[in-house]
């Protein structure tokens, strides 16, 4: 009797990190309920190719409706595996930017995240069994000059995870933080970062990225820093002071940077 393919939820699936991750899923047994704010079409196409059945959703996780749309595509299935990645970037100065920008990557990385595991993750501790990793990031470990808003959502969701983690300790139910840096995506040109150094300089392949965090998941590990150089980088953030983390952010992410 052939076993029955798990179930995964994947969000920000469109591209980048949450891409990868839906193939890493494909690829590994689960069938699919992929969800973003733009087209899923490609990416529907690129998982059935790889064995995976797919339901998509096209909303924005950063409103209630977004998030039940998601949970409606469930129909009731048993999720084994939520993988929640959505999240938006926002550079410039905070006094700079449109406040209802900074609403919306507040609701899209905070507010819809834990939205979205709350009501997962209580059918998972009901049952006694699943996996949720969450896409944190180093950014979390230092202040974000030039990216105030982005990097304290960041540092709320590493402390989140660690947290939940701690709570469902016993019940069956893993989570896992995946904490990358500078990915290859399209995250910084939606940020409007491309005039800095940090949307200049080289980045790792997403696919790396997802391949360390779905590993980790399936693990049930705490959490995990994706590359060598971010490793060194959060571990030097641990024991710098928050002012110096700041300066240096800002060389990074300060407007008209790059090709500095």
């Amino acid at each position: 009797m052939e076993r029955k393919r798990f179930l995964a939820i994947v969000t920000g699936a469109s591209s980048g990190i949450g891409r990868e991750l839906a193939l890493e899923a494909a690829t590994r047994g689960y069938d699919l309920i992929l969800a973003a704010d733009e087209s899923l079409e490609d990416v529907e196409h690129e998982m059935h190719a790889a064995g995976a059945e797919v339901v998509t959703v096209e909303a924005d996780l950063a409103t209630r409706e977004g998030v039940n749309a998601v949970i409606e595509a469930a129909r009731g299935r048993q999720v084994d595996a939520l993988l929640a990645n959505a999240g938006h970037g926002l550079g410039r100065g905070f006094l700079d930017q449109d406040f209802a920008a900074v609403e919306h990557v507040i609701d899209t990385n905070v507010t819809g995240t834990i939205d979205l595991v709350q009501r997962i993750a209580r059918d998972m501790r009901d049952r006694g069994a699943g996996k949720i990793l969450i896409t944190g990031s180093i950014a979390g470990f230092m202040p974000g000059t030039f990216q105030a808003v982005y990097n304290g959502t960041k540092a709320f969701l590493d402390s989140f995870s660690y947290a939940l983690r701690n709570e469902l300790k016993e019940t069956g139910v893993s989570v896992t933080c995946l904490m990358p840096g500078a990915t290859d995506t399209d995250f910084f040109a939606r940020a409007d970062m491309l005039d800095t150094k940090v949307g200049e300089d080289d980045k790792a392949d997403p696919a790396e990225v997802a391949k360390a965090g779905f590993d980790a998941m399936e693990n049930g590990d705490a959490g995990v820093v994706a590359g060598v150089s971010n490793k060194i980088r959060v571990a030097l953030a641990n024991i710098m002071p928050n002012t110096l983390l700041a300066a240096q952010h800002r060389k990074m992410a300060e407007p008209g940077t790059a090709n500095s």
